[in-house]
């Protein structure tokens, strides 16, 4: 019996097939699912939400050690985050099987960048896998973990948005039972120290070529002869899009043991072709191998290094040919870009940052980055997870530094705070840096869909845990101008950053109300007032002003008067504030 599942499901089920009992991540599109589907499996895995992807990676590298097999997933940017950690445990070896995922993003669909994580595993020496479906995203992930085992190493299964969210059948297969491995003391395999260190990336060294061989041997790698005219070697997804371009017109080397190279194999394939393609989305990762080695090939030349690849961009790329569309008229064709929902908690508070003048507003990622977009532009920055805190210190300081007065204000999320915002925070208090720091705190992990975090109350698995809170962490790092405000309530948010941007000391305000679109818990329904109500606008007061345009609320439009769509609208009031003829009226309560 197969089973329609996506490649995220399919990783967790292989997870659960391979016997692991530890997972962790923190949640980032495109690997979120991974993790939520591995909460079915709780009575034989151990699933959690780190807080960050360091974390994520060190809790599953210390249920390896112990003899548990274990994964952490993350997307492509978490892999920075947890690099520190990564890097040494290729260096230390594993004890039970460790298997790490790294989500790509190719066409930046949620990312603020498109980088290709494959060189992390040429980088820090560890082999890696490429699935191209969900089959083998299943397969792909058990056969990681014996890889781990085998040759004393943590194995990268990398994984791209396509295979990621696209559902292709799968076979189930029984859990083999908990892989656990006893447990041993080695300072000197898991101590890392300069002298231990030496020793172990002698070792390591070693196991690459190892890897290398069985890279030349595995079924992971497998050649499909048809007419040998033209010659592809091609990975992950775009091994399916070759496919679909050039059917049987060519040969196909499909490369799913991806680092270390079976470069003998490579180069037997590529003597029995007489033009040799390399298709790989983003950087030319194996082309510039093969060609090091000495193997013609055409690759980049021809093929773009930026984007998503799909069988159209081969296509005409390679046969120079464009695939039939049905038309398309740009006309009618109404743009539609992204925009916080109707009732969004942030818009409010949003607002009022926007009529500030003469400030710079560092942002992070997470919902609240769509501030940045008109009506609000209430955002200059957006770089990382924390560097909202961060950066906004580093401006302020330089605004400072040269006589300039302009007021900064940085603005983050509840997980985010919790992810890498503490640390951004401390470095002001400690070095008495004068920055506001927003903490917008939606009850939940917003973007990436409702994820619980160390704010909520409970556990991936469906637990109640210990609620942290964030006012008592700002308040242990030293803050002492700490505000919370109801984001909706217009005034309450604009006389709380008057007083932060008037203080000459570190200030933090937590706007506090739950994301619109959550499935409020028993403690949302007894903290916050959530009964259903909307507004509408009285069309003899409405004047057609455009006032109440500014909030940027997609609930709002205009005719010849301004109309509220009451399937959208939630009664936060924030319209019902700015409108200067107050021809908006609350109703439904």
């Amino acid at each position: 019996m197969k089973h329609l599942m996506t490649g995220n499901e399919a990783i967790a089920r292989g997870c659960y097939e391979a016997g692991v009992t530890v997972t962790a991540a923190y949640p980032g599109t495109p690997s979120t699912e991974i993790l939520e589907n591995m909460a079915q499996y709780k009575e034989d895995i151990y699933s959690e939400w780190s807080p960050n992807e360091k974390v994520a990676m060190e809790v599953a590298i210390g249920a390896s050690i112990a003899g548990a097999r274990s994964l952490a997933a993350m997307k492509h940017v978490g892999v920075n985050v947890a690099a520190d950690a990564i890097f040494t445990y290729a260096y230390t070896g594993v004890n039970g099987g460790f298997v790490f995922v790294s989500a790509d993003d190719p066409g930046m669909h949620s990312s603020q960048n498109e980088q290709d994580n494959r060189h992390f595993a040429r980088h820090a020496k560890f082999p890696m896998l490429e699935p191209s479906d969900s089959q083998e995203a299943k397969d792909f992930t058990k056969e990681a973990f014996e890889i781990s085992e085998k040759f004393d190493v943590p194995v990268m299964l990398r994984v791209t948005t396509r295979i990621c969210h696209s559902k292709t059948p799968v076979s189930f297969e029984d859990r083999v039972g908990d892989k656990v491995k006893p447990y041993e003391k080695n300072i000197k395999k898991y101590v890392a120290t300069p002298a231990n260190g030496r020793v172990l990336h002698v070792l390591l060294e070693k196991k690459l070529i190892e890897l290398e061989k069985f890279s030349n041997e595995t079924s992971l790698n497998r050649i499909e002869w048809n007419d040998k005219t033209i010659g592809i070697i091609t990975s992950g997804v775009a091994y399916e899009y070759a496919k679909e371009v050039f059917g049987e017109d060519a040969s196909y080397f499909k490369i799913g043991f991806s680092y270390p190279l079976p470069m003998e194999k490579i180069k037997s394939f590529a003597k029995e072709v007489d033009t040799l393609y390399v298709i790989e989305e983003l950087e030319p990762f194996m082309e510039e191998q093969m060609k090091a080695n000495g193997i013609q090939c055409i690759g980049k030349e021809k093929i773009p290094n930026v984007g998503e690849l799909s069988p159209h961009v081969i296509e005409e790329a390679l046969k120079g040919t464009k695939a039939e569309t049905l038309p398309v008229k740009a006309e009618k064709a109404v743009p539609r870009p992204p925009v916080m929902c109707a009732g969004c908690p942030h818009r409010g508070f949003f607002y009022e940052l926007s009529r500030k003048k003469n400030i710079m507003v560092t942002g992070d990622i997470g919902c609240y980055t769509l501030g940045s977009a008109e009506p609000l532009n209430a955002m200059d920055t957006c770089i990382c997870m924390g560097a909202s805190v961060s950066a906004g210190h580093g401006a302020q300081v330089a605004f400072n530094k040269n006589k300039i007065d302009k007021k900064v204000v940085g603005v983050i999320g509840d997980s985010t705070f919790f992810h890498s915002g503490i640390t951004g925070l401390l470095d002001i208090v400690y070095n008495r840096g004068n920055v506001v720091t927003v903490i917008l705190d939606n009850r939940i992990t917003g973007m990436t869909g409702h994820q619980e975090n160390p704010g909520t109350g409970y556990t991936l698995m469906g637990e109640e845990a210990p609620v942290v809170d964030i006012a008592s962490v700002v308040k242990a790092c030293g803050v002492k101008h700490i505000e919370t405000v109801n984001p909706n309530n217009l005034k309450e948010s604009k006389e709380a950053l008057d007083r932060a941007l008037a203080s000459d000391e570190p200030s933090v305000l937590i706007t506090r109300w739950p994301c619109v679109l959550k499935n409020f818990s028993k403690e949302d329904i007894e903290e916050f007032d959530l009964k259903k109500t909307i507004c509408k606008v009285n069309e003899e007061k409405c004047t057609t002003c455009k006032v109440c345009g500014r909030v940027g609320c997609p609930a709002i439009s205009f005719d010849e008067k301004a109309k509220i769509d009451p399937t959208m609208c939630v009664g936060c009031e924030v319209c019902l504030q700015v409108c200067p003829f107050k021809a908006i009226e609350k109703v439904g309560e």
